[in-house]
């Protein structure tokens, strides 16, 4: 989420948001292709995902706060994508990080959000 919240930010080359990413974050025993997956997948579909979640928001996309557009763009390049991964784990996923970088009681708004585009994909039986 980090990386996707700093290309919003900056426009940087996706690969070398990665690169300074590893370089710069105690990853432990994360899984690099998976983040390789999600920072590149969800930079790369972009235009895509951002239409299919502006149905769902309760305010105009420009006034979305940039933390939760990236929370939200990163868990539909998800839900879309890699599908290895249960939508109710992507879902808690968001929620999660949003509890702990984005403002008070966005969770919430998240959360509304990926339920409206798991029910409109007819994700509910991954």
């Amino acid at each position: 989420m980090q990386a996707i919240y700093q290309w919003e930010m900056n426009n940087e080359v996706a690969s070398e948001i990665e690169a300074q990413f590893i370089e710069d974050q105690p990853l432990g025993n994360a899984d690099r292709e998976y983040l390789h997956l999600l920072i590149s997948g969800t930079i790369n579909h972009v235009e895509e995902i951002d239409n299919i979640y502006k149905p769902f928001l309760s305010r105009d996309v420009k006034d979305l706060d940039k933390v939760d557009q990236a929370i939200i763009r990163m868990a539909t390049y998800e839900l879309l994508y890699m599908t290895d991964v249960p939508y109710k784990v992507v879902i808690n996923e968001a929620i999660m990080l949003a509890k702990e970088f984005a403002a008070q009681d966005s969770h919430k708004f998240v959360n509304g959000v990926l339920d409206k585009i798991v029910k409109d994909r007819g994700l509910e039986t991954n």
